[in-house]
């Protein structure tokens, strides 16, 4: 008698697209990942980020855009990975249309959720390494940490904590200030 096996289902593109309005997702090769709704910390660093960095290239007239989630990055030249970043730095515009950015974002900052702590550490790194990001940040609001990914030049990941300063990669002018976001959450 054979013996059948239970498959699971391959997801697509068009699983996302057709996902309720306000349900996020992402897809990682066939397979759905939902994303719970962020909480107040987790909005306040990302719009602080957002504002420093969006701040920081219209003063400086640069030509990268910053886009904060939900923002589709398609970074592989196939549909089978739809992710939505935290925050995406893309300075090759060419690689933005209506749907988001195809192709690998310059940097990428993830907040880490309760939810989301194994895929922002561990699978969104490994993908985001073989796409080709330069910089990716890992911010960590219940550690108070942040982890600094140089991968443009192979480096070691840098730990910072909510009281250091820390020099962006793609903009070596640039210095985020973390003791003001523990300000801003009263860490």
């Amino acid at each position: 008698m054979a013996q059948s096996s239970a498959r699971e289902k391959t997801y697509t593109i068009d699983d996302i697209y057709s996902l309720p309005e306000r349900e996020r997702a992402e897809l990682i090769d066939g397979q759905i990942y939902y994303m719970a709704p962020p909480n107040t910390v987790h909005q306040r660093i990302l719009s602080f980020l957002h504002l420093e960095i969006g701040n920081y290239i219209r003063a400086n007239k640069g030509t990268c855009e910053v886009f904060p989630a939900p923002f589709a990055v398609f970074p592989f030249s196939d549909d089978s990975k739809y992710l939505e970043p935290d925050i995406s730095v893309i300075c090759d515009t060419d690689k933005l249309n209506e749907q988001g950015c195809n192709g690998a974002p310059d940097w990428i900052i993830e907040i880490v959720s309760p939810g989301s702590r194994s895929m922002d550490y561990y699978t969104k790194l490994s993908l985001y390494r073989s796409a080709g990001v330069k910089e990716y940040w890992i911010v960590d609001p219940m550690k108070q940490v942040v982890l600094v990914y140089d991968m443009e030049h192979a480096a070691a990941p840098a730990i910072y904590s909510f009281t250091d300063q820390i020099n962006v990669n793609t903009y070596p002018d640039l210095c985020i200030s973390f003791s003001d976001i523990s300000e801003l959450l009263n860490i």
